[in-house]
């Protein structure tokens, strides 16, 4: 996952109006629809289409938004080890998630249970602990089982007693532990009696004890696995059939120091993600400060990654570090011993996960409990490094050892944080040079980008390196967003011979641990609910077929008219100036003029931040304000000459002048100096979700002042920086509604035609099937809802529902519902 310093990332976008909200009127229905179809649906089955891999739709996990402690990982105690920091947050206390009755202190000595878990928890005799789990507290069910454990160390002889209360009284009988003598581990089972969502786990001592590792599990596990999985989240991804994994991240990967965790390194807490800390033994595992802003147990390891793809039916695809960081870190790590370590770390994990059990990392693996090799056919080097040359550099050198040990691993590059700019085009060149067999592209864009890059991958070279799409997502969780992904997919299943993987991001968010947007599964203590996107997911990922059948559709609207709207101001965690603002129409006429000589009435302040007149400029003071947003203007204002001088005073970015303004959700702005002052960029908001059309590395320095141009002429615009040209952009880009893709299920004999409506407008279409001898019955699964539902604990209006057509013929008519995603599935005779 890319972060940036905002909440989301974006990428091209057609115009100020959405997509979804005009896109009835470019298909209009007729005035007697049943006098004539809307669009048609030619198929070619006796064409050959692009063979489509099992492994084409996968699930990408991170452990984001909670997704790990807290979420997938089963483990009902928070912070069990004691082991939580301000290097984590800065709210954190190694007690946090804990309450204490009468004396308890964390300690960091020679006393502790071992070298890589520092600290464990002094309680003195008569006092007790009780710990708040996540949510609302410890989820327990009536009838169910529990596990309880703890590592536990007393000089003279003491007795635990464990219980589960909450704030009505007992949820199971307590349970009583004596403990005497050095560490060891101690155990007990719980049925609960009652329901809650609110439990406790408390532990009281009769005497002066030592603990650590504190731990309640439910025993009823996803494949009831030790040391295991949440069911309810574990089925969900194995419902979606997924061909491959790909784990652990992500900005875990490529963030962080590049040390490992050791007394040479100084316990180093902000560590990149490390495969070998996270095998063996629990209790023996590392700790790590996760850079989402929380802790990281790592009791959710890469044995239990590998075991979790095995036990869904998935490839495994492990990504590791390599030494330059991204997501806003941007430094590449120059110690050629520590490069050698990690390569021979790297190769290390191929072992684990593939070497016999003779052999040394095979070993570990087959004493963790899997003596058969987990066969790994892929991996990943790096995550959307933003320095493409020195990314390069080192991965090369990760390729180099790896294929010369292991030449059937394919080894997978990138090509950085977008979908597009400088970054993304110099290392597809890199790549391309060195032919490279994978890279793995990541985007998150707006609604209507979907509806617009359909046909993205067209014209990609055949010949060159496969695509891996690992991260991709419309900005939302409404149905509209899943509309718009289904559109595009289905140009990823139309060019299957060039993507050859592809999944959406992130995979699961708790309701309350959330750092990023859209998010498929969603879930808390309780329960856990689909998303608009997973459906869609679940849907192709269930009926993806095994080759394309080539076919055609009609509908390609036409953009028209010029871009239009006000202009703006704003600021990201950046207190700025601005001065001398004037807007001239084509024809010379002034249409806005203001030196701020006196006040800004002619300014409406619609963002966050502090705006105040200062010394004959316009300044905002605020820096941890983000869009602090001031507009005016004409929102009918056409072909029109924008200026602005602008002074950076202080914080993290630089400038965003707004121009294209509708109003507060659809806009333009050029964006100088974002991404923590690191790369410049034109993006577009459209109903809130943003897009980026052009981007560049690029600083803005403090204390100088800049002159801003931006010329607006019917939908091209050119942007100069200091009377320089910085870049141009012509936004004529057709958001199509409607898109459709059919493919084959060999094994079912099945013609399956998928078809995405994302208008509000029903589609009469006519379809051919080119001679095909078929059924008269085909199996339909429809995904229909208001485009602005979304799916919550409560209430799913975006769910699928199935039924029969009766009415397949070599040609017939089908009407497909406003915004919807249909598949029928036709039997081929």
């Amino acid at each position: 996952m890319s972060r940036t310093t905002r909440t989301t990332r974006w990428r091209l976008s057609l115009a100020a109006t959405a997509a979804l909200a005009v896109s009835s009127v470019l298909v209009p229905a007729p005035a007697h629809a049943e006098a004539v179809a809307d669009y048609a649906i030619t198929v070619d089955p006796s064409a050959t289409g692009a063979t489509i891999d099992d492994t084409m739709y996968g699930v990408f996990f991170e452990d984001i938004n909670r997704a790990a402690d807290g979420g997938l990982y089963a483990e009902l105690v928070q912070n069990r080890s004691f082991e939580y920091s301000t290097a984590d947050n800065t709210s954190y206390t190694p007690l946090t998630s804990w309450t204490v009755d009468g004396t308890a202190r964390v300690v960091d000595d020679a006393g502790r249970l071992n070298e890589r878990n520092r600290n464990y928890l002094s309680l003195g005799a008569g006092s007790s602990v009780a710990n708040t789990g996540y949510n609302t507290g410890i989820r327990l069910e009536q009838g169910k089982r529990y596990d309880f454990s703890v590592w536990a160390r007393a000089t003279a002889g003491t007795t635990l007693t464990v219980s589960l209360k909450d704030a009505a009284g007992d949820l199971a009988g307590a349970r009583r532990v004596s403990v005497r003598g050095g560490w060891a581990k101690y155990t007990a089972t719980f049925t609960a009696t009652r329901t809650s969502n609110r439990g406790r786990l408390a532990v009281a001592s009769t005497g002066a004890v030592a603990l650590d590792m504190v731990s309640l599990f439910p025993r009823d596990t996803y494949k009831n696995q030790p040391n295991g999985l949440r069911k309810d989240l574990a089925e969900k991804i194995e419902a979606l059939r997924p061909g491959f994994l790909r784990f652990p991240g992500g900005c875990l990967v490529n963030t962080g120091s590049m040390q490992d965790y050791s007394e040479a390194s100084g316990w180093q807490r902000k560590r990149a993600y490390q495969w070998k800390d996270t095998v063996g033994p629990v209790e023996q595992r590392a700790t790590n400060a996760n850079f989402w802003g929380y802790n990281q147990s790592y009791g959710l390891g890469y044995y239990e990654y590998f075991r979790f793809a095995e036990d869904i039916g998935a490839m495994p695809l492990p990504v590791v570090p390599a030494l330059v960081t991204g997501c806003g870190q941007n430094r590449a790590t120059d110690d050629e011993a520590l490069l050698r370590r990690h390569i021979q770390d790297t190769l290390d994990l191929i072992e684990f996960a593939n070497g016999p059990a003779t052999s040394t990392w095979g070993k570990v693996r087959a004493q963790m409990g899997h003596p058969k090799p987990f066969g790994l056919t892929h991996i990943g080097v790096g995550n959307e490094e933003n320095l493409p040359d020195e990314f390069f550099t080192r991965f090369q050198k990760f390729r180099a050892a790896i294929e010369a040990k292991y030449p059937d691993i394919t080894v997978v590059s990138n090509s950085g944080p977008d979908d597009t700019g400088t970054t993304f085009d110099r290392l597809w060149q890199l790549n391309r040079e060195a032919g490279v067999g994978m890279v793995d592209e990541h985007y998150y864009n707006s609604p209507q980008w979907f509806l617009q890059n359909n046909d993205r991958y067209d014209s990609y070279d055949r010949n060159g390196p496969k695509v891996f799409l690992g991260e991709y997502a419309s900005q939302g969780n409404a149905f509209k967003n899943a509309l718009a992904e289904a559109a595009f997919m289905t140009g990823l299943e139309r060019n299957a011979d060039v993507v050859k993987l592809a999944s959406y991001a992130p995979l699961l968010a708790n309701e309350d641990y959330v750092q990023w947007r859209p998010d498929m599964i969603w879930f808390n203590n309780r329960a856990s609910w689909n998303s608009a996107s997973y459906e869609v997911q679940k849907l192709f990922m269930n009926n993806t077929g095994d080759r394309v059948v080539p076919s055609t559709a009609t509908g390609t609207p036409d953009v028209s008219g010029p871009i239009t709207g006000a202009v703006g101001l704003s600021t990201w965690a950046t207190s700025a100036a601005y001065d001398d603002v004037k807007v001239t129409a084509a024809d010379g006429t002034t249409l806005l003029s203001d030196d701020f000589s006196g006040d800004a009435s002619k300014w409406t302040h619609s963002g966050g931040g502090s705006w105040t007149v200062q010394d004959g400029a316009y300044v905002q003071t605020d820096t941890d304000a983000e869009n602090t947003l001031v507009t005016a203007g004409d929102p009918a204002w056409k072909d029109y000459d924008l200026h602005v001088k602008a002074t950076k005073k202080s914080g993290k970015e630089g400038f965003l002048v707004a121009f294209g303004v509708k109003d507060t959700g659809n806009y333009y702005w050029w964006n100088l100096g974002g991404w923590n002052n690191t790369q410049s960029a034109v993006e577009q908001a459209s109903d809130g979700g943003k897009s980026t059309l052009l981007s560049k590395p690029h600083s803005i320095e403090t204390g100088r002042a800049y002159d801003i141009d931006i010329k607006v002429r019917g939908r091209q615009v050119g942007l100069y920086l200091d009377g320089q040209l910085w870049g141009s952009f012509t936004d004529d880009k057709p958001a199509e509604p409607f898109r459709q893709v059919v493919t084959e299920d060999r094994r079912t004999g099945d013609l399956i035609v998928k078809v995405v409506n994302a208008q509000s407008t029903a589609a009469r279409t006519a379809i051919g099937l080119g001679g095909a001898e078929v059924s008269s019955r085909a199996r339909v699964t429809t995904l229909a809802a208001d485009p602005e539902e979304v799916n919550t604990e409560t209430d799913t209006p975006v769910a699928p529902v199935t039924s029969t057509f009766s009415g397949v013929a070599g040609k017939f008519t089908y009407t497909f519902p406003a915004n919807s995603v249909t598949f029928l599935r036709i039997k081929q005779r």
